[in-house]
């Protein structure tokens, strides 16, 4: 490429660059106080994090109703969004099945994810006992817990999930190595 060609290319990147930012889409809107407080919450495998409240499998079956089921189906089966309960297949069938019984390694996980996105169309809107009473309902839908077995901060770190020895746990390993 001659020092001409380099120029001109150099100047219609920059052009390029120039009207791009000009015509910015102006999509979406900055994050208030409340979204950054609500989204600012670490929660860990060892259950560091968890806030205060309670939840059964009972109660949760009420909140699942409410929120969860006409995207995720009876009892987790599926439907418009993926399946959490109900696996057919383990992970290493053709086709798996990753549901939370079958794939999440941390029940803290369910507890977390729940709380950040869902339900899909108003994120944020269930209170720390609706979380944990469903999170119960869905360990409870895929045999991992009893129906009446309260889960709590204390509780739900401690349930043994199924693949929890499926991935790496980097935060444990720095711990144990301090």
């Amino acid at each position: 490429m001659s020092m001409r060609e380099f120029i001109f290319f150099f100047c219609f990147c920059v052009s390029c660059n120039l009207l791009a930012v000009e015509n910015q889409p102006n999509l979406g809107r900055d994050a208030s106080k409340g979204v950054i407080k609500q989204w600012n919450l670490d929660i860990f495998s060892d259950g560091k994090g968890l806030p205060s409240g309670q939840g059964t499998a009972h109660k949760g079956k009420k909140v699942y109703e409410r929120y969860c089921l006409s995207c995720h189906g009876v009892d987790g089966s599926g439907d418009s969004a993926d399946e959490l309960a109900g696996a057919m297949h383990s992970l290493t069938d053709n086709p798996p099945d990753k549901t939370i019984g079958t794939y999440w390694p941390y029940a803290t996980t369910i507890f977390d994810f729940t709380r950040r996105s869902m339900p899909l169309d108003a994120p944020g809107i269930l209170n720390n006992n609706q979380l944990y009473a469903v999170t119960a309902y869905l360990l409870y839908l895929n045999g991992i817990i009893k129906r009446d077995k309260v889960i709590d901060s204390s509780s739900l770190p401690k349930v043994k999930m199924p693949n929890r020895k499926g991935f790496i746990n980097i935060y444990q390993q720095e711990k144990e190595n301090d």
